[in-house]
C-alpha cells in the first residue's frame, strides 16, 4: 500500500491492515471499523511469541507524532522545518511513523530504498552532502544493523556525519557500536518503543549520547515508565526507581494499543488494574533514564544466575571486534543442560568475503568467551550460514530456536 492509498482509506474512516508482500494480514471486521474508525492493523512481534496483528487508531499515531514533536522542540528543532529520511517499509511501525510524523507536522518526508542502506556508496550518490546541506534539519530513523553496515564504508560514515539527528531503535545498540559512533561524532539518539505504544516512548538526546551516556533517555511527555514491583515511576515528578534494580518494564500512556486481532476477534492488550502494560523487556530506571537489559522471554537461568543473551551478545561482539575476527552475525540461544539447568549456544555467520575456515574461528571465539563469567560462556558454537536479522533489526528467536533443535 502507498501513502496515498492509506490517506484515502483514512479519509473514508477505514482501519487498514498493513502487511509485507509475502504476508497475509487478517481481514478487519466491520464492527471494529465502526468502533475505532481510521487507523492501522500492523504486524508486531517476531523477537518472541510469534506474529501479532496490533490495532492502532489514527488518534494514537497522531499522539505519538505530537509527543515526538515536543521532544524535538525541547532540543531546539522546529519539526515542520525538518526533512525526515525513511529507509524502512510502511508495513512496519518504524517505517509508518516517519511518514505520519511528517504528515502531522507539515514536514518533508523522503522514502529511501532499503537496498541503499546496504550500499553506502550508492546512498551517498543518491543523497549527496551538497543536497542535504540545503534541507534544514535532517532526521533519520535506523536500526543498529543498518547503522553498522553504513559504518563499514567511508562513504557511509561521511554521509551519516551530515545528519542532524539519527534515532536508533528496534534492537539494543551494542556498546562497541555506540563507542565507534561517538568517536565519529555521529548525532545518535538511541530510543525505545513498540508497536503496542505507537512507536517511540523515550529517546536520549544526541548531546547526551555524545557525552557518553548510555541507555534510551527519559520518557516522552505523554509516557510514564516503571518497573514491575518497584515503587515510583520515571515520568512522574520526584519518582525514580532504584537504578540497581532490574525488573520487567511497564508503560503507561494514552496511546497503548487496544489489542490485537485473532481469528476475527480483538484480544485486549493485557494491562494491570491501574492501566499499565508490561512490555516483555527487563530494564533499569535511573535518573538518566531507561536502560533495557534484554527480553524476559529470552532470558535463561544458568547455574543459579539469570542471563540475558542480548547482553552477552554485546560483550562478545566487543571482544570479537577487538580481535578482528570475521564474524558477520552472532546469536545466543538457550538450551537445557542437566547440570546447569540451561546453557547458552552460539550461532555464528562468518563474513562472506573473509575466506576464513569456520572451525578455527569458532575455536578463537570460544577462547575469547573465557573472559566472561562461566554462566555466560556458550557451551556450543555452531556455524549458521543463513543467520540474519529481520529488516527492522530484530532476531526471530523462535525461528532460530527451531533451527537449533534441528541440529541436535
Amino acid at each position: 500500500m502507498t501513502p496515498q492509498q492509506l490517506e484515502q482509506a483514512w479519509d473514508a474512516g477505514r482501519l487498514v491492515p498493513l502487511a509485507a508482500p509475502d504476508e497475509q494480514a487478517p481481514p478487519v471486521p466491520e464492527a471494529l471499523q465502526r468502533q475505532f474508525g481510521p487507523g492501522v492493523i500492523v504486524g508486531s512481534g517476531g523477537s518472541a511469541g510469534g506474529r501479532r496483528w496490533c490495532l492502532q487508531p489514527l488518534t494514537h499515531l497522531q499522539a505519538s507524532a505530537a509527543a515526538t514533536a515536543a521532544w524535538l522542540g525541547a532540543l531546539g528543532y522546529e519539526p515542520a522545518a525538518c526533512l525526515h529520511l525513511n529507509p524502512l517499509p510502511l508495513h512496519h511501525v518504524s517505517g509508518l511513523m516517519p511518514w505520519l510524523r511528517c504528515r502531522h507536522w507539515g514536514a518533508r518526508h523522503q522514502a529511501l530504498d532499503p537496498a541503499l542502506m546496504r550500499d553506502p556508496v550508492a546512498l551517498a550518490s543518491a543523497l549527496p552532502a551538497s543536497v542535504l546541506a540545503d534541507q534544514g534539519p535532517v532526521l533519520l530513523s535506523l536500526v543498529p544493523t543498518q547503522l553498522l553496515r553504513l559504518l563499514d564504508e567511508p562513504a557511509g560514515i561521511a554521509w551519516l556525519q551530515q545528519l542532524d539527528l539519527i534515532w536508533v531503535g528496534g534492537a539494543p545498540l551494542p556498546a562497541a557500536l555506540a563507542h565507534r559512533a561517538r568517536e565519529l561524532e555521529l548525532r545518535l539518539a538511541p530510543c525505545y518503543g513498540a508497536t503496542e505504544t505507537a512507536a517511540m516512548v523515550c529517546a536520549l538526546p544526541p548531546e547526551r549520547f555524545l557525552a557518553g551516556e548510555s541507555g534510551c533517555g527519559q520518557p516522552l511527555a505523554d509516557v510514564q515508565l516503571r518497573l514491575a514491583g518497584a515503587v515510583g515511576s520515571a515520568g512522574a515528578p520526584g519518582c525514580v526507581d532504584n537504578p540497581d534494580v532490574s525488573a520487567p518494564l511497564e508503560v503507561l500512556t494514552s496511546r497503548l494499543s487496544p489489542g490485537w486481532l485473532h481469528q476475527g476477534q480483538l484480544v485486549q492488550l493485557p494491562r494491570s488494574a491501574d492501566g499499565w502494560w508490561r512490555s516483555g523487556d527487563a530494564a533499569r530506571l535511573s535518573p538518566s533514564g531507561l536502560e533495557i537489559q534484554g527480553r524476559l522471554d529470552g532470558a535463561i537461568h544458568s547455574g543459579g544466575e539469570t542471563v540475558f543473551p542480548e547482553q552477552v551478545e554485546q560483550r562478545l561482539g566487543a571482544l570479537l571486534e577487538a580481535a578482528e575476527l570475521p564474524v558477520a552475525a552472532l546469536l545466543l540461544l538457550g538450551e537445557p543442560d542437566p547440570r546447569w539447568g540451561q546453557r547458552l549456544v552460539a550461532l555464528v555467520r562468518l563474513q562472506a568475503l573473509a575466506g576464513a575456515d569456520g572451525p578455527p574461528v569458532l575455536a578463537e571465539l570460544a577462547l575469547l568467551a573465557r573472559q566472561l563469567p562461566p554462566a555466560q560462556r556458550p557451551a556450543r558454537w555452531l556455524l549458521c550460514p543463513q543467520l540474519e536479522r529481520t529488516v527492522t533489526g530484530k532476531w526471530e528467536r523462535r525461528r532460530w530456536q527451531q533451527w537449533l533443535a534441528g541440529q541436535a
